[in-house]
């Protein structure tokens, strides 16, 4: 029985260049010790109001127990403050710091370094149609989770 090549699948080459890209700005926010899983915490809140953990666990796909680790890390790194809600002294919201939201646009600038090197290249019209093509697969799928590793 034959098998198809692992190269033959478009599947292949997306986890390829993924893995670079984000191999890649993995080790730009290291000298900012940052992951790309509290990268993609920070910049959630950097727009928003507070959230509570169990809101923006659902907001990126994570599992609450997932987001309450990122979150003690970012706590604990001075990016991230608990508050008490106002409404129920039980539960609490997330938001940055002040360390927190003057972080933020500087590790934006290195994913846009990042994107820059991985896509510069690409012409305006490639750029648009690969990411018109993964924008519709991830409608069709009906993809949801945000992707943090």
């Amino acid at each position: 029985m034959a098998a198809s090549l692992l190269t033959s699948h478009m599947g292949y080459w997306l986890r390829y260049v993924s893995n670079h890209v984000s191999h890649a700005f993995a080790r730009k926010l290291e000298g900012h010790e940052v992951t790309v899983a509290e990268w993609v915490v920070l910049r959630e809140l950097f727009d928003g109001e507070n959230i509570a953990p169990s809101r923006l666990a659902e907001k990126l796909g994570l599992t609450r127990g997932a987001i309450s680790k990122l979150a003690d890390r970012l706590i604990d790194k001075g990016l991230l403050a608990r508050e008490d809600s106002r409404d129920d002294k039980r539960a609490h919201r997330l938001a940055l710091t002040r360390k927190g939201k003057d972080l933020v646009p500087k590790l934006a600038a290195l994913a846009d370094r990042n994107d820059a090197e991985f896509f510069g290249d690409l012409t305006a019209d490639e750029r648009a149609t690969v990411e018109r093509v993964l924008k519709a697969i991830v409608e069709r799928r009906g993809l949801k989770t945000i992707p943090v590793d």
